[in-house]
């Protein structure tokens, strides 16, 4: 069994998909002073720290930037094994707040739902809106991206990688497909 590796993102498109992500948000996010980015660990906290660097080049505002672990917010940590958990990091009130969770990839939306539980926690935003950088579809729960990079479906088998420079040392998405050799 070998895997192929196929460039979904190269680091140019991969940038250019955070613009545009960045500007739909801008566009959708009515008053920016109440705007506050939300990321998910791990790829999630470097994508909304991309985000509000881009919504503040364009609108010149600084968009506040918390991280959220969902560690024991998660109902399937017995079939993924267990994790160190991260430090949440939430430094504002969300009251009243529009709130925009960010992640790398969305498959059966059980992430997302485990966030929005642990973000009740912090408060009670007025929205919550979601971005994913690729959704690969799958779900098993009703949860819809507000913001979408890239729609990519793929089989249940395959996987999605998303590197960030400040995590992996490059960007770019890349999806891996297992390949039988007989």
């Amino acid at each position: 069994m070998s895997t192929e590796i196929v460039e979904i993102l190269s680091a140019e498109e991969l940038r250019r998909t955070v613009t545009r992500l960045a500007s739909q948000v801008v566009e959708r996010g009515g008053d920016l002073s109440r705007l506050v980015l939300i990321g998910i660990y791990t790829r999630g906290v470097s994508l909304a720290s991309l985000l509000a660097k881009q919504i503040e080049a364009l609108e010149q505002v600084e968009v506040p930037v918390g991280s959220l672990d969902i560690t024991f917010y998660r109902d399937d940590l017995d079939k993924i094994g267990l994790r160190t958990p991260a430090k949440t990091n939430i430094p504002f009130d969300l009251s009243g707040k529009t709130v925009v969770l960010v992640d790398d990839v969305i498959f059966k939306g059980r992430t997302i739902r485990a966030a929005l539980n642990a973000v009740n926690d912090y408060g009670r935003p007025e929205t919550i809106r979601l971005v994913v950088l690729v959704d690969r579809g799958h779900r098993e729960l009703p949860i819809h991206p507000d913001f979408t990079g890239k729609q990519l479906p793929t089989a249940q088998e395959e996987q999605v990688k998303v590197y960030l420079q400040d995590v992996d040392g490059r960007d770019g998405v890349e999806l891996l497909r297992a390949q039988d050799r007989r």
